[in-house]
């Protein structure tokens, strides 16, 4: 393994600096540290992908990039999609071709999915030319509604709000091709619903076995790589957060999300990779699918009402400002909780036996809570430090005598990373109990959330409710199987398998 080529990545939450950071170590390493000629940054930020619109992606002006190269940012259009394994191919060959130049690669954003699938290969589902024994068992298995849906899934997953009917009808047709998959989302996720189904068109095999496929290859990274995670306290960054979107409105933020409108709604956005059917009127413009491409960004969504409102007022104004402050303070902590229960259990399973700083994946939390000179050395001079001592080939510090929040932050329960040991771990399951129509299913998720919802103010009043009509209470879970709710007893079912 030490002959894998170096890469250094930089992870952590919106809005803490990590760009600033790249850029400085960046030129630190134009000194001609350990031989290295320099480094070029790669983006890993599924927004900043797309050319224009820096407001509303924060990209850093190109006037304080310093003249440190940044590679795979502007280069796509606000209407194409581009998702994880076409970003990962692209990553791959941008780092190859900077080794080339006796330069390193630096890995910059928040976008910690892309950064986990380019440290780690092979997990990520694979084109196929045919049909799997099973899959094609299935598929002739299907009833003709959901045959006919297979056949033309929709371009876009619908909205369980708006149209709970098709919603469940998409989680029913997953459970029917691959219910062990379908035990994991809830059928309210259309989104990762829709994704299943699309990985069996798209390979020809459910999700499950290539799951088992993918649990029996090692965990094994592709590069020696540095990782670095840029943290700060959530309660000074949410302030930080909160100021940086209102220089965001100084900085013509309500400009962009105009010209996103009228990019979605030009009849040119039609090309096979658009992301939103050509639009004619305001009104067809609420069909905009805010969960594609650009369209995710925090900020399009929110100002929505006030720019379509006839009569724009102070309070939809307000409004959106504070929809999109939220909005971007609970994207930050969804990055902490990726980074604590995705990427960190990974890299922690490849470095078992070398513990944190091993030569392989060491993994460094940097604390940037306070700015200005603590900044200088709590990150940049730390930064550099770990940095040459890892292109240096030297013996590593260890990440948690850093600081009191890396102790915190880097030490995590043990949670599985293989993959069919997460499959199992994460099954969703039906409280007959909190089910007000049986055609909407109340789900949660097994194990300590079953637990905690249990014992919720809502699950006891419902089972007191039970009891005054039948006299007993019904059945508290149950298990899905092809789409219809299954009775099953709570200590059965904590023997049960869903593979």
């Amino acid at each position: 393994m030490s002959t894998l080529r170096p890469l250094i990545t930089i992870c952590g939450t919106t809005g803490v600096g990590k760009s600033k950071l790249a850029i400085e170590l960046a030129l630190k390493l134009a000194q001609g540290t350990h031989a290295w000629r320099g480094a070029r940054i790669i983006n890993a930020d599924s927004m900043q992908v797309y050319t224009g619109m820096d407001v509303i992606t924060n990209k850093v002006p190109v006037t304080e990039r310093m003249g440190v190269e940044h590679l795979l940012m502007d280069f796509k259009q606000p209407g194409e999609q581009y998702v994880v394994g076409q970003w990962v191919q692209d990553a791959i060959k941008a780092i190859d071709e900077t080794h080339r130049m006796d330069k390193v690669p630096i890995i910059v954003g928040g976008t910690s999915y892309w950064i986990q699938h380019l440290i780690f290969p092979n997990r990520l589902p694979i084109p196929a030319q045919s049909l799997s024994d099973s899959v094609a068992q299935s598929i002739a298995n299907l009833p003709p509604d959901l045959l006919e849906l297979f056949n033309a899934l929709p371009e876009h997953p619908p909205s369980a709000a708006s149209h709970p009917h098709d919603a469940m009808l998409l989680h029913k047709l997953l459970t029917a091709l691959d219910e062990p998959v379908a035990q994991r989302w809830h059928w309210k996720d259309t989104r990762k619903v829709m994704g299943s189904l699309r990985v069996i068109k798209d390979t020809g095999q459910a999700p499950s076995e290539i799951i088992a496929e993918q649990s029996k290859t090692a965990l094994l990274p592709r590069y020696r790589t540095l990782c670095f995670w840029l943290y700060a306290e959530p309660s000074i960054l949410n302030e930080r957060l909160d100021a940086r979107v209102d220089d965001m409105i100084k900085q013509g933020l309500l400009d962009e999300i105009k010209e996103l409108r009228s990019i979605a709604s030009s009849p040119t956005c039609s090309s096979p990779d658009a992301v939103v059917t050509a639009l004619s009127d305001e009104s067809d413009m609420q069909q905009t699918d805010y969960t594609i491409g650009i369209y995710q960004s925090i900020g399009y969504k929110e100002f929505h009402d006030y720019l379509v409102s006839p009569e724009p007022s102070e309070k939809l104004f307000a409004s959106a400002v504070e929809q999109m402050k939220n909005g971007t303070r609970q994207y930050a902590k969804r990055q902490i909780r990726w980074l604590r229960n995705k990427l960190l259990p990974a890299i922690y399973s490849t470095n078992s036996g070398g513990g944190h700083a091993s030569a392989l994946l060491p993994v460094y939390l940097l604390d940037a809570t306070e700015l200005g000179d603590q900044w200088t050395s709590h990150v940049l001079n730390q930064g550099v430090r770990i940095m040459e001592a890892f292109l240096g080939n030297e013996t590593l510090s260890d990440p948690l005598s850093l600081s009191e929040r890396a102790r915190e932050m880097l030490t995590i329960d043990v949670k599985p990373t293989n993959p069919t040991e997460v499959l199992r771990a994460r099954k969703k399951i039906v409280c007959t109990v909190c089910t007000l129509d049986p055609a909407q299913p109340f789900m949660v998720e097994d194990g300590s959330q079953w637990e905690a919802h249990r014992h919720s103010r809502t699950h006891r009043r419902h089972a007191s409710r039970d009891i005054k009509m039948h006299g007993q209470p019904v059945n508290r879970r149950t298990t899905v199987h092809s789409g219809i709710p299954s009775k099953v007893d709570d200590q059965e079912d904590q023997h049960r398998s869903i593979v």
